[in-house]
C-alpha cells in the first residue's frame, strides 16, 4: 500500500514540474538564448516555451525567430513576446500585431516592435511610420 503512496507522490511531483506556461523574465540577469546579451528592455522581450515546460528567453522578438529558423525541432507550445505598449506583458506571438520602424529601435537592430492588438499598433505605426505584418507575415520576412 505505501509504495502505491511513493508512485502517486512521485507521479503528482513529474507532472506539476513539466506544466506548460511561461518563465518569468529576470529583466539585468537573464541572457538571451539565442544571442546571450542581457535582456534589459521590457518592450522588446520574448520567449519561448516548449511542450516539455522549457524556456528559452530573448531579448528581441528578431532573436526568438532567429533561433526559430535555426532549429529542426518543431517542440514549440508558446510563442510570447513583450507588448510594446505594455512593458513586460508577454502576449501570444501568433495573435500580435508587428511593427517594423526606423523610427522606433529594437535591441538588435531590426527595428520591430509587438502589440496585443491592431489598433494599438496602427496608433503608434500613425506616429512612426513602418509597416504591420501579422505573425505569419513576419515568419516569411524573417526566414529571407
Amino acid at each position: 500500500m505505501k509504495i502505491f503512496r511513493y508512485l502517486a507522490y512521485g507521479l503528482i511531483v513529474v507532472l506539476a514540474s513539466c506544466s506548460i506556461k511561461p518563465e518569468p523574465i529576470q529583466y539585468g540577469m537573464d541572457g538571451c538564448s539565442y544571442c546571450s546579451m542581457t535582456i534589459v528592455d521590457r518592450q522588446h522581450a520574448a520567449e519561448l516555451v516548449t511542450s516539455k515546460g522549457k524556456a528559452f528567453k530573448f531579448d528581441a522578438s528578431e532573436c526568438m525567430i532567429n533561433h526559430l529558423n535555426e532549429q529542426v525541432d518543431s517542440d514549440i507550445a508558446l510563442y510570447l513576446v513583450n507588448d510594446f505598449s505594455n512593458p513586460g506583458d508577454l502576449v501570444d506571438a501568433r495573435a500580435a500585431t508587428f511593427l517594423i520602424s526606423e523610427n522606433i529601435p529594437s535591441p538588435m537592430g531590426a527595428y520591430l516592435s509587438a502589440f496585443k492588438n491592431r489598433e494599438a499598433a496602427e496608433r503608434v505605426r500613425q506616429a512612426n511610420g513602418g509597416v504591420l505584418l501579422n505573425w505569419e507575415e513576419l515568419l516569411e520576412r524573417f526566414s529571407k
